[in-house]
């Protein structure tokens, strides 16, 4: 499983149950990563898409679900249980900081960063894209 995660500058991901922010470029970005391999997610975060992709699955045990080699958008948990498990991660930057309660704590050791992307979003002028393998 990859997870993608969005963090701001203080690896925060939600606050109050609410995700920080969103951004359309970043979805269109996601789905392109993806291009068509399964992307798993919550019913809090399929809201976001609107008319979903024909590869986005929906289910709130969406880690349980995602096999190897497939795509899980984490928002609202803590990737830490699930660290076994990842064969990849995509870190997207908000490159800002935003109130928090819920935070990333994976560690990024033993980690290898594969490329580092930047690029406008529909509500961030800059938003950075990592991709992670073990």
């Amino acid at each position: 499983m990859i997870a993608i995660v969005c963090i701001d500058d203080k690896g925060g991901m939600l606050f109050n149950h609410r995700r920080q922010s969103q951004d359309r470029m970043l979805r269109a970005d996601l789905l392109r990563e993806a291009a068509r391999r399964p992307v798993w997610m919550n019913a809090y975060s399929a809201r976001q898409f609107g008319a979903p992709a024909e590869n986005l699955r929906v289910a709130e045990d969406f880690p349980d679900r995602a096999g190897s080699g497939e795509l899980c958008f984490v928002e609202d948990r803590d990737l830490s249980p699930l660290a076994g498990k990842l064969e990849g991660l995509i870190l997207y930057r908000w490159n800002r900081t935003y109130p928090a309660d819920l935070y990333f704590t994976l560690s990024l050791e033993g980690w290898t960063l594969e490329r580092r992307e930047e690029f406008a979003g529909s509500s961030h002028e800059k938003i950075t894209k990592e991709v992670y393998r073990r």
